[in-house]
């Protein structure tokens, strides 16, 4: 397996692209860069790209409706060109609070988008003239919804590939089933490995089923694992609390959270309404207590190193490719040594 990172995007950037080059030398392969209603991802990551020189760099994610297809295309061959060729794209529908409450857009039809947007993607790197009739995207805009002048194009720089990889993040049947079907990589959240297979595996074979085999297997990059190793670790578990909570209770209403319908679906249905229904009602500590241990325990990689070595080893039998991992340690020093740990138990 690979490994992998995200970066913070609440601040400290630039201090934490400086220890890049340590952790890039004890075996990290790549490293994500998100994007919420934070500084955007692209201008980090051209930032990250001129300063790196092995890693490949990854977009974790660029959402479907805050660019035009076209320019997420444009956007991935310039950071692939930067990068000389180390650039990944990784797009996903987000949510609707913040497609909706930040962008102003409406948060719609999030499966049938990015079919066409991987679609309209490759023609572009391809340097096609690009004319498109999809259910959600016309290009070039028809005379009669605008002033009748636009006319077929093609990207104007030749791309370093032509086939940038596109990993999709996913959660609902339908999307996971696209992902792979068409996309090089797919990335879930809170990755459980044990229960994998019964929540996704369904999709993952009817998207198989379909896929073009030029596409290669399916790479799963799940985001993210806490990791530390040790005798007197596992207290640490609880410091994933808090961010659960928020993305169980928080991230989204009744009815509407994707995270939410997830946990439930690993069958922790009632402590996830729970949950919920603490959090809306402003109780975020009572919320984050009532996170399940085993959910805490089943998606992170803290433990002695024989714990953590079982673990890995349940991620790669489920399936996992390039393992996402979040070191916890209080130096940086400590961090690259849990890197360097972390790449030799998944070697």
């Amino acid at each position: 397996m690979r490994i992998g990172m995200a970066l913070n995007y609440a601040g400290g950037f630039a201090e934490t692209v400086t220890e890049l080059a340590d952790y890039e030398k004890a075996g990290l392969d790549i490293v994500f860069v998100p994007e919420a209603y934070s500084f955007d991802a692209v201008s980090q990551l051209g930032y990250l790209a001129a300063k790196t020189e092995r890693l490949q760099i990854g977009s974790g994610i660029l959402q479907l409706y805050s660019r035009t297809p076209t320019l997420t295309a444009m956007t991935a061959a310039g950071l692939d060109y930067v990068s000389g060729g180390r650039f990944v794209l990784g797009i996903g529908a987000s949510g609707p609070q913040v497609i909706e409450g930040w962008h102003g857009v409406p948060y719609d039809a999030p499966v049938g988008r990015t079919r066409e947007i991987i679609e309209i993607c490759r023609r572009v790197w391809r340097r096609e003239r690009l004319e498109y009739a999809g259910r959600y995207y016309t290009i070039p805009l028809p005379p009669d919804q605008g002033t009748g002048l636009g006319k077929p194009l093609k990207l104007i720089n030749h791309p370093v590939r032509e086939r940038i990889p596109i990993v999709v993040a996913a959660l609902g049947p339908k999307n996971v089933e696209l992902a792979a079907e068409l996309a090089e990589g797919w990335q879930p959240i809170w990755y459980f490995p044990e229960k994998a297979a019964s929540v996704w595996g369904p999709a993952l074979a009817a998207g198989r089923a379909k896929r073009d085999p030029s596409l290669g297997p399916l790479d799963v990059v799940p985001a993210t694992a806490s990791l530390a190793i040790g005798e007197d670790v596992t207290g640490l578990l609880e410091l994933g609390r808090p961010m659960q909570a928020l993305y169980i209770g928080g991230m989204g209403a009744k009815g509407r959270n994707f995270y939410n319908d997830l946990v439930g679906r690993y069958g922790f249905e009632a402590e996830a309404a729970a949950i919920q229904d603490a959090y809306l009602d402003g109780r975020k500590d009572e919320a984050a207590a009532l996170v399940p241990a085993a959910l805490l325990e089943g998606t992170s990689l803290i433990g002695p190193r024989s714990h953590v070595a079982e673990r890995v080893a349940a991620f790669r039998e489920s399936g996992v490719t390039t393992l996402n991992v979040a070191p916890i340690a209080p130096t940086h020093a400590e961090r690259v040594r849990l890197v360097e740990q972390i790449k030799e138990l998944a070697a």
